[in-house]
């Protein structure tokens, strides 16, 4: 909970902002007192009047207000708070403070500040993925500035993709890390995502079609909450989150060394689309192509990490959730396969080709466990994320 601290919420000007209503209101419930600044673009996607009917104080705008200055110099309204969040964080917002202009009370405020700042992004996803700013976002996190987002969906220019803000809660559960005090604080979890790659020669090798979105978004949400998380990764095409401790791998068995030393853990979370096989006395030199003659190849199997992790005995995480991607019986498949590894909780999802899940931007899932299947609606991977990093922890608060 938030009882008795103080944030302070500078709200940028973009349609996100409508739902800066609900973040304050889900800030409130938990205890906090919210002091909003309205940016002038703001005010024409939200009144000051219903944002200060919600937060109970008055709403700060202008820089160089007599009266405002007189009861509170905008000064001292930035260093009174525990956190300054900023939501939604326009493109235009994040360039003033990447750069350090202080052109309005906004970017006063925090240019000024030595409060712990956090972000939560909005904009339109070609802004979002312009050079520009990435370097701001890049300048940003090395300042120290947390971020929370953005997602991925449907957004009101009518395109599609990362930039939209982040949900009122996961904001809410990125604001309780921050300030110490997320469910999974203090907690160690293992995270392991992407696809391995198996050698043949020194250019070709066997892979699993995975993209690992959905292990980056996983671990992202585990952070945001407060957890101390180590992300294995294979070669994916999605770049780790930020504020986790990355392990790079290229084969399975890299990744089983690696998430045996990660060991001991609270949980454990197996994304990955590890590689079954990989070939036997890999070729140092590039197999040539012979005319009427196929190459021999000879295969072994990797090991069962999965399988390995929930077995064992001293020093095996209290919780351990496998992934089973299937394209046929897929809650039958995957309940067999969660008694078989011995895991607690089986993630299953069906990857045949027509649901366009691998490598897409969505995902739909059946959570099974002890309890029976759990049928999740379908939705971008990064609420799946947040759902089940919010079921973890509950069932490590329960511990």
């Amino acid at each position: 909970m938030l009882s008795g601290k103080r944030i302070l919420l500078i709200i940028g000007g973009g349609i996100a902002a409508y739902k800066a209503l609900d973040l304050i209101r889900r800030l409130r419930e938990r205890g906090a007192a919210v002091t909003p600044v309205l940016t002038a673009a703001a005010a024409q996607f939200v009144t000051p009047l219903s944002v200060s009917a919600l937060a109970g104080e008055k709403v700060y705008t202008e820089l160089f207000d007599l009266t405002d200055e007189a009861e509170m110099g905008h000064i001292q309204l930035s260093r009174v708070a525990d956190l300054v969040v900023v939501a939604p964080a326009t493109a235009d917002l994040m360039a003033k403070m990447a750069q350090g202009l202080a052109g309005d009370l906004a970017t006063t405020l925090l240019l000024a500040t030595d409060t712990p700042v956090l972000i939560a992004p909005a904009m339109n996803v070609r802004m979002w993925e312009h050079a520009a700013t990435q370097r701001n976002l890049a300048t940003l996190r090395g300042d120290g500035v947390r971020v929370v987002g953005p997602n991925e969906g449907d957004m009101a220019c009518g395109e599609y993709g990362p930039g939209r803000m982040s949900e009122p809660l996961e904001i809410v559960a990125g604001v309780e890390a921050a300030l110490g005090q997320g469910p999974l604080q203090g907690r160690r979890v293992l995270v392991t995502s992407g696809p391995t790659h198996e050698p043949i020669d020194p250019v070709r090798y066997i892979a699993n079609r995975s993209s690992g979105a959905q292990g980056s978004a996983i671990a992202r949400a585990l952070a945001v909450l407060g957890a101390e998380v180590t992300f294995v990764t294979g070669p994916a095409g999605v770049p780790p989150p930020d504020g986790v401790a990355v392990v790079r791998v290229q084969t399975a068995r890299q990744m089983r060394d690696a998430v045996m030393a990660a060991l001991p853990a609270d949980a454990a979370v197996f994304a990955a689309a590890v590689a079954d096989w990989h070939v036997v006395g890999d070729s140092r030199s590039k197999i040539k192509k012979v005319a009427g003659t196929l190459p021999t190849l000879q295969f072994a199997e990797n090991p069962d990490i999965l399988a390995e992790v929930s077995q064992l005995g001293t020093g095996r995480p209290k919780l351990v959730v496998g992934f089973a991607a299937e394209t046929d019986d897929v809650v039958a498949n995957a309940t067999a396969k969660r008694v078989r590894k011995g895991c607690d909780w089986i993630v299953a999802n069906d990857v045949s080709p027509a649901t366009g899940i691998m490598g897409g931007t969505e995902n739909a899932v059946t959570l099974i466990s002890d309890a029976g299947a759990e049928v999740w609606d379908r939705a971008g991977k990064d609420v799946v994320a947040t759902r089940l990093a919010a079921r973890i922890a509950d069932a490590l608060g329960k511990g």
